[in-house]
């Protein structure tokens, strides 16, 4: 197998209703996530062709799709679906990584966010 590279989506910010609460689900809240997706970037830079990568547009809004078509109780679901979809539906991803926040949730605290991060393989 070729050595893997790196393209990666950073802090693409969501306004969703994820949450266990009955207070995020109804309403929602901002979510930040974060795509490692790991994958041979040779073939494209050898040609500068979008056909040999991973076109972060069409994952970007894959994404976005995930994210507000329906309401996960947990960010770790949320996770679980896009890392998976991600495999699925872009072939050349080995693996992707996958962060998201959730900043100031609802605890009994000062916390800037929670963050839960799930990696998937082919």
């Amino acid at each position: 197998m070729a050595d893997l590279n790196i393209i990666r989506i950073k802090n693409a910010v969501f306004y969703a209703y994820h949450g266990a609460g009955e207070e995020e689900q109804n309403l929602g809240g901002k979510f930040e996530v974060d795509i490692d997706m790991y994958c041979d970037l040779l073939p494209a830079a050898e040609t500068d062709s979008l056909k040999k990568t991973v076109d972060y547009e069409k994952v970007y809004a894959y994404v976005s799709s995930v994210v507000h078509s329906k309401k996960n109780y947990l960010i770790e679901a949320l996770a679980h679906t896009i890392a998976r979809g991600i495999i699925r539906e872009f072939f050349n991803v080995e693996m992707v990584t996958i962060r998201i926040r959730k900043p100031h949730p609802p605890v009994k605290g000062v916390v800037d966010h929670v963050e839960v991060e799930l990696t998937e393989k082919r």
